[in-house]
Formats: structure tokens, C-alpha cells, sequence
């Protein structure tokens, strides 16, 4: 029988952890082993107390097939020298457990030991970890489309009624903090309502003092968490110095009786040709937005100016739209099932996709990244599960499916993602459920 072919393989490692540390070593390796393989060699080097899992890079590429298949791929011969780095492997979430709602769960964010939820029944809810409700917030006369926290005593709603709303929340930590104006409002009720939208507000980001929210009426609208920034709607206040007062009393009265400021944006910005589907601030610069749309099209926004300063197009809708800053990449979930990975910085002329991520079979609705490994990226479909991505890999790590749907043999439709620091991935969707994959030991052997 003839010797398998060897391939001579440079072990090294950037792990912090000592005890996952070895010389640089070279040997040869056979060129049918995959990572199985290869972590056996590692561990033997290694010598740990028990096995750890490995997962392993070759010029930063995660290998997912054996040395033979990649060397074939790079068009390399076994006589070629393999710098392979080692790293600590990612294990599967596994699943915690489920909330029961409404109505469909159409948006998610999570703040301090608390999750905020969107509905389709037009309510907006706060969590805790053990699952009850602790807060529930009306208003909207539409499905709530868009959640974010803003403070500790301020969150934010947009919907398809048209509107956003700046919501009282509670965090009795601050409640000595709270804005001028707000100490009077009782926690859950509408401290404004921001119109501008001509169509449901489906997306919006919050950074520091700002909103950006974006509309099926194809515009995004740039707005501030301070309502007494922005223009008033209210035609009391447009009147000024000529409102009598006798009328000032009377409305004073108003709106101790419940009626709301109603404000609008400190800029609209229009380019887009179709409904905006997902926005984002640029997480190093928040005078700096982006913006996917149906209109094919990637743009960044200069927030200073209220301009377009860059269109990339696609030959596909875009539905979702995450940054890896720590990468210089945004990532794009798109109407053709797949993921794709773009430089911001690329003038439009340019290649703009730098990778293709591949696995899900529908929509790709929603993205978040993990707070935790610069590399790590979950997404959210109509096809009814969640995956998770190493951007160094084409294919998924893990995929995640809904917990009732293994139950009714169906595919409920995951509407909204979060991956929270602690926590882990938390999903909402068609089955009325919010669930929580745990992501505590995710990095752990």
C-alpha cells in the first residue's frame, strides 16, 4: 500500500491563555486530516489536563474541509509549507429557554438585565430574564416594527402606524437623572411622537443623542433622544409669542390630561428608490450612517451634511444590515438567501463584496454580531432558524432552530436577532416566542 502524502504544517497560536501556548512547532501532518485530526496533534503538544477543541486558520481562511482538499483549492502541493494558527474552538449555543407573547415578535434589543420586545399586536414589552413582563407600553395603532433602548430611562418604537415614539421606561438607579420635563410623565407613557414617515418605520440604530430610522416610504429620517431639540408639531408651539395666556394655560392642561408633543426629524433624507429595509450609525463615528435597501443598493451617509456621500448596488434587495468595525466590514442579509461582507471604505467602482456567506434558505432578515469575538456574526431568516458565522468561513458554524417548531414540523419565520453580552443569541418570530440560546460558555472547552 502506498505511504499517504504529508504536508509539512507550522503550528502557532495568538491565544492569551499560556496553557494554550506551544513553541512554534513544524511537522509533517497527512494531508486527510481535518480539524479533528488536527486538534488531536495540538493536544498532544499541549499536553492539557483534558481535550481541548481547536479550530484552525490557514492565511485566515478557518479550514472546513481536510489539508488535501484545501491545497488542491489553493492550487498548492503537499510540498508546500502550511502556516496553520490554532484557536480556541466556538461551541454550539445551546437552547435556555422560551417567552410566550401575543403576537408575533417583530423586534428585539436587550438592555440591563432586561429584554425589550416589538409585536405585531402594536405593543411594545419589557422583560425579565425569567420571562415575565414587566412593562408593557401602548400607543402604536400599528405593528411595532423597530425596538431600541436608548437610557436607562428612555427607549424608542417605530411602527407601522408611521410613527416613532420616545417611551418613559424605568431604572430606579436613575431615577435621579431623568430629563427636564420627563419627572412628571408616568413610566410607560409617550413622552413624543416623531412623524415625519409617509409609510411603516421598519428599522431604526440609536447612538448617544441620536435616532436613525429608516421607512418603507424609501427615506431615512435623523432625529434627536431629546424631544425638546426638534421642531414642534404642535400647532400651540408653532404659534409662539402670539399664543395668549389663557390659551397657554389651557394647553399646559392638555397635556397633563395626556396629550403628546408630537416632533419632527432634524433631517430627512431621501435618495433611496425603494422601501430602506435596515439602518446603521457607524460604530466608530456617529456622524457617519448606513442604509440597506429593495433598491439593490448599500449608502453612506455623511450626518453633518444630511448627504449621500456613497452608493454601492447589488443585484439583489437588501433586508438586514450589521457592522464588525474591529473588520471594516458591513454585512448584508439579502432576498436571495444569502449573506454578503463589504468594505465601506471601497469606492463604488470597486469589487464591494469581499465575501458571500451561504446556508440559509429564505429571507435573511436580521443580523447582529457577537459582543465578544470580532469574527462572530448571527443571522436570522424566513427560513426559520438562526446560524451562526466565523466571517473567516462561506458556511455556517451552528444553525439554530425554533424550539416549537421542532414540535409542529414547521418553519416559523425568525423575524428579529440579538446577541447580548452574558446571554447569548435571543431570537423572536411567527411562533409568538422570544427564545434564548445560551452563549455563556460558547468560547469554553
Amino acid at each position: 500500500m502506498a505511504e499517504e502524502a504529508q504536508v509539512k504544517v507550522r503550528f502557532f497560536t495568538r491565544e492569551q491563555d499560556e496553557n494554550l501556548k506551544i513553541e512554534d512547532t513544524t511537522l509533517f501532518a497527512p494531508v486527510s486530516l481535518k480539524r479533528y485530526g488536527l486538534s488531536e496533534i495540538v493536544n498532544h503538544l499541549l499536553k492539557p489536563d483534558s481535550p481541548v477543541p481547536f479550530d484552525f486558520l490557514i492565511d485566515g481562511e478557518l479550514l472546513r474541509t481536510s489539508l488535501d482538499v484545501y491545497l488542491t483549492k489553493k492550487g498548492l502541493s503537499s510540498e508546500s509549507l502550511l502556516n496553520v494558527e490554532y484557536t480556541r474552538a466556538v461551541l454550539p449555543p445551546s437552547y435556555l429557554k422560551s417567552f410566550n407573547n401575543d403576537d408575533w415578535v417583530s423586534a428585539l434589543d436587550v438592555g440591563s438585565a432586561r429584554i425589550l420586545s416589538g409585536s405585531y399586536d402594536g405593543i411594545v414589552r419589557t422583560w425579565n430574564l425569567s420571562g415575565k413582563i414587566e412593562k408593557q407600553y401602548a400607543g402604536h395603532s400599528g405593528a411595532v416594527r423597530a425596538v431600541r433602548y436608548i437610557s436607562g430611562t428612555r427607549l424608542v418604537s417605530g411602527a407601522n402606524d408611521r410613527t416613532l415614539r420616545l417611551w418613559k421606561s424605568k431604572n430606579d438607579d436613575l431615577k435621579n437623572n431623568l430629563e427636564a420635563d420627563d419627572e412628571d410623565v408616568e413610566e410607560g407613557k409617550t413622552l413624543a411622537i416623531l412623524e415625519a414617515h409617509k409609510a411603516p418605520v421598519v428599522t431604526l440604530d440609536v447612538s448617544n443623542d441620536r435616532i436613525l430610522s429608516g421607512s418603507y416610504d424609501h427615506s431615512l429620517a435623523f432625529w434627536s433622544t431629546n424631544h425638546k431639540e426638534m421642531t414642534a408639531l404642535d400647532p400651540m408651539d408653532a404659534l409662539g409669542s402670539s399664543v395668549s395666556s389663557a390659551a397657554k394655560k389651557r394647553r399646559k392642561l392638555a397635556l397633563k390630561d395626556g396629550s403628546v408633543r408630537r416632533r419632527s426629524p432634524l433631517a430627512l433624507l431621501e435618495s433611496h428608490t425603494a422601501p430602506v429595509e435596515a439602518v446603521r450609525f457607524d460604530a466608530q463615528d456617529n456622524t457617519v450612517g448606513y442604509s440597506v435597501s429593495q433598491d439593490h443598493s448599500i449608502k453612506t451617509w455623511d450626518l453633518v451634511t444630511s448627504r449621500c456621500i456613497d452608493t454601492k448596488h447589488t443585484s439583489y434587495s437588501l433586508l438586514s444590515l450589521a457592522q464588525l468595525p474591529q473588520l471594516n466590514l458591513l454585512a448584508c442579509g439579502s432576498s436571495a438567501r444569502h449573506i454578503t461582507l463589504h468594505d465601506p471604505r471601497v469606492g463604488s467602482s470597486a469589487k464591494i463584496t469581499q465575501q458571500q456567506l451561504n446556508g440559509h434558505k429564505g429571507f435573511v432578515v436580521s443580523l447582529d454580531t457577537c459582543p465578544e469575538n470580532e469574527y462572530l456574526l448571527c443571522s436570522g431568516s424566513h427560513d426559520g432558524t438562526v446560524k451562526v458565522w466565523d466571517v473567516r468561513s462561506t458556511s455556517p458554524m451552528y444553525t439554530i432552530t425554533r424550539e416549537a417548531d421542532v414540535v409542529k414540523g414547521i418553519n416559523d419565520k425568525v423575524f428579529d436577532v440579538k446577541w447580548a453580552k452574558g446571554l447569548g443569541i435571543i431570537s423572536g418570530g411567527q411562533d409568538k416566542k422570544i427564545q434564548i440560546n445560551k452563549g455563556d460558555d460558547i468560547f469554553k472547552a
